[in-house]
């Protein structure tokens, strides 16, 4: 950008007829510039502020506990829903609000999904930089985009369902404050709730 504005100025400057306007635009151009610099300045230190804060948040700790996501990309997810998992109710209302829900569009006689348009870019883009991390370093990631693509998917459709099924994790570990529990292990889990909630029925009934 400076290199071009140097190129453009040196080229005026070469000319022998006076543009209307010349003098004014070398002087606003390095103003605007300079603003904008300061801009991006303040917005770096208010989101080091920010993000400060959040350490002492409780879903800090279990945003960051899932295979791709680090500190800073817990607070970008964090500063996308305003630290309030309630404004959500399902898994589908954030994905939605993420724009993330897949959305399946056909061309002829080829069919796939997309992401859908609009949603939260910084929720967006954090999800989908997070789920290329872990399907390149978490197997069961990996394993399970895997699996889409040998049900049929295109590459970008199975990394569409990885995304969108991280979300479905993400949510459940909000809503209920629990730290990422690996999909075998969550199975388990979910088992062992239900023959307990079984067998509290059964007794109840006798």
């Amino acid at each position: 950008m400076a290199a071009s504005s140097t190129t453009c100025f040196d080229a005026i400057g070469q000319q022998s007829v006076t543009v209307a306007g010349t003098q004014a635009v070398q002087e606003i151009v390095p103003v605007l510039a300079s603003r904008i610099r300061q801009l991006r300045e303040q917005r770096e230190q208010l989101t080091d502020k920010v993000e400060t804060l959040l350490e002492d948040h409780p879903l800090l700790t279990v945003t960051a506990s899932m295979p791709g996501i680090a500190v800073r990309t817990a607070s970008q997810i964090l500063l996308a829903i305003y630290g309030d998992i309630t404004r959500f109710n399902s898994a589908a209302h954030l994905a939605a609000y993420a724009g993330i829900a897949p959305v399946t569009r056909r061309s002829g006689s080829i069919r796939g999904e997309h992401p859908a348009r609009g949603g939260n870019k910084r929720l967006k883009n954090t999800l989908w930089q997070t789920a290329f991390i872990a399907a390149f370093h978490d197997l069961e990631s990996y394993a399970y985009q895997q699996r889409k693509r040998n049900e049929g998917k295109r590459h970008n459709d199975s990394v569409i369902c990885l995304v969108h099924q991280r979300c479905n994790v993400i949510y459940s570990m909000f809503k209920n404050t629990t730290l990422y529990q690996p999909m075998h292990l969550a199975a388990t889990t979910d088992r062992a709730k239900h023959a307990q909630t079984a067998t509290h029925n059964q007794a109840d009934m006798t």
